[in-house]
């Protein structure tokens, strides 16, 4: 009896154990799903933007599940794909570094193939050793590393990925027009999904955050009075880099809404700077009253 009792009492704690553990499993996982779906009402946008990019992949793998589609650009079509994973959050840079890798790698190919074929492998190796050491280098410079960071990546990848294949492949010209053909689709549709459903311009993006910023920075002036200076201050001065990036892609956009071509983003960045260091003053004021008290 005692055995039989102690036995019974081990299974209800085991049962208890396993019952606590699901119930722990189910609710972090409702509370990973209320995050997201907080995340997602606080800014609608992040919710556009998945539809967007899953719009775009559900159009681009039709070169697969067609056939006239994927007879058209042979094997190719996974480029497309890649494309839109790659080329959709930052377009110009990318774009611009695949066709300089491919058309300067072909150069190359055909410069190192008329000087003969026992020359060939050296000049395209060392080719490849200089441009992927160069591109490399110029990613530590800030312009670069804030405007082409993936850019450089993008053709590293272009120009090792061409200039290897075209030393075994005897059509490479062929190669290379089937690869930029997709790239180009795939691009295009990225271009198209982004400014016609739902567009989200940077430089707009811009504008709002330097007002919410100068905004932030008027009411912790007013707010003296109650607790010596608001707390608002602070997010003003972390918004350099953001104020940066924005700034950095409204340069490539269409003319949209009252922001015509050549738009002066400078100065919202001199307007951000002059920002952050009356933010400065306000920190440096509220640490002086602070430290009386």
């Amino acid at each position: 009896m005692v055995l039989e009792t102690e036995h019974k009492h081990g299974v209800v704690r085991l049962w208890d154990r396993l019952k606590g553990l699901v119930v722990r499993f189910f609710m972090r996982v409702w509370m990973f799903l209320k995050k997201a779906w907080d995340l997602g009402v606080d800014d609608p946008r992040k919710f556009i933007h998945c539809f967007k990019v899953g719009v775009a992949l559900m159009v681009v793998s039709l070169f697969y599940y067609m056939r006239p589609l994927y007879d058209g650009v042979g094997g190719s079509a996974m480029w497309a794909v890649m494309t839109v994973v790659v080329v959709f959050e930052y377009t110009v840079g990318r774009i611009c570094a695949t066709f300089l890798a491919g058309f300067l790698a072909l150069g190359i190919h055909w410069i190192a193939s008329h000087l003969g074929h026992q020359f060939e492998p050296y000049i395209m190796g060392i080719s490849l050793f200089i441009l992927a050491s160069a591109t490399t280098f110029s990613r530590f410079i800030p312009i670069v590393k804030a405007r082409f960071d993936y850019g450089c990546t993008i053709f590293i990848l272009t120009y090792s990925l061409v200039s290897v294949s075209g030393y075994r492949v005897d059509h490479l010209l062929h190669m290379t027009h089937e690869r930029i053909s997709t790239i180009i689709i795939g691009t295009c549709l990225c271009i198209i999904t982004s400014m016609l459903v739902f567009p989200v311009w940077a430089g707009l993006e811009l504008h709002l955050l330097v007002l919410r910023n100068m905004d932030k920075l008027a009411k912790s002036l007013d707010c003296c009075v109650a607790d010596y200076f608001g707390r608002g201050y602070k997010c003003v001065l972390n918004s350099k880099s953001s104020e940066e990036s924005m700034a950095n892609f409204a340069r490539w956009e269409p003319a949209h809404g009252r922001f015509n071509f050549r738009h002066p983003w400078k100065n919202y960045l001199k307007i951000g700077a002059s920002s952050r260091s009356c933010a400065y003053c306000i920190e440096t004021l509220t640490s002086c009253l602070d430290s009386k008290n």
